[in-house]
């Protein structure tokens, strides 16, 4: 006879209640991939996830380097950054209330599957505003380079892109193998 682990999600409410919960955890590790800004780690994970938003540091100069933008050019995209950076900061504590809800939610003796759909909901908000501004901002720097610097950072995105995966499918390999 098999024995259940998880009793208390034999209903279909506390399984509806738990699915809600693990796409509100998912929203939130990818709100955070997003909306926090990267610290010195951070740079590859903007060019993998489409482009300049959040990058800074080295990892931008680098960048500006790779397409020979101007000083004027990098001018402008350090201020476009830095002030999407700004508007997000208040996005971050928005973060973690709403994780913390999330926590009290999990925890309670009897899950309540509308509360835990609402904060889903508004995890999803928070996640479609921070979108709406790195796409904003992606097209603000967009505006500051040339087609052919574009062009020439989409490329590299691509190649970073490749070789990311190429090592995923090493990394992939070498689990199997153990």
């Amino acid at each position: 006879m098999q024995a259940r682990i998880l009793p208390r999600f034999s209903s279909p409410a506390m399984r509806l209640a738990a699915a809600g919960l693990v796409l509100a955890v998912a929203s939130t590790a990818t709100l955070v991939a997003f909306a926090a800004p990267h610290g010195g780690h951070g740079g590859h994970h903007a060019m993998a996830m489409g482009g300049p938003v959040m990058m800074k540091g080295r990892m931008l100069n680098r960048m500006l380097d790779d397409v020979k933008a101007t000083d004027a050019q990098r001018a402008q995209i350090r201020q476009i950054i830095h002030t999407a950076r700004t508007q997000t900061q208040g996005q971050r504590e928005q973060h973690r209330a709403l994780r913390e809800q999330g926590l009290r939610v999990f925890t309670q003796p009897n899950i309540d599957a509308n509360a835990a759909e609402a904060l889903r909901q508004q995890m999803l908000a928070q996640h479609d505003q921070a979108s709406k501004r790195r796409m904003q901002t992606m097209l603000d720097i967009a505006r500051v380079l040339t087609p052919e610097q574009r062009a020439q950072i989409a490329q590299r995105i691509g190649e970073r892109r490749e070789l990311m995966q190429r090592h995923q499918r090493e990394r992939s390999q070498l689990d199997q193998r153990r």
